[in-house]
């Protein structure tokens, strides 16, 4: 059973600048692609960046293009978000998982980020 807990959310002006990280447990995760997702309100969860294992092919999607870098640390089984220049479109619950899913592990509770204009 894996188990992923995200963290490192928070309160933030339009503009600033957040880190999230996500520890899983359970399972090692350097032999599987990760991406990190998101579920702002009303809205369904949708896709932000993914890493391959070993981070040799990054994908973001195009509304974080530039902004947002992902990065992972297989020695502590962490996959990290770097958010820069963040707007409030960018308030949502972010969540990491494996990628692509098929097959989810089940999600952690997420890391609430706000974006205040």
């Amino acid at each position: 059973q894996v188990q992923l807990v995200e963290s490192g959310g928070g309160l933030v002006q339009a503009g600033g600048s957040l880190t999230l990280s996500c520890t899983a447990s359970g399972r090692t995760i350097n032999s599987y692609a990760m991406a990190w997702f998101r579920r702002a309100p009303g809205k369904e969860r949708e896709f932000v960046a993914s890493i391959t294992w070993n981070a040799e092919i990054i994908h973001y999607a195009d509304s974080v293009k530039g902004r947002f870098t992902i990065s992972r640390d297989n020695a502590k089984n962490t996959v990290y978000l770097q958010m820069n220049s963040l707007k409030p479109e960018d308030t949502a619950v972010y969540y990491c998982n494996k990628f692509p899913g098929g097959s989810y592990w089940d999600w952690g509770q997420g890391t609430q980020v706000t974006v205040s204009s």
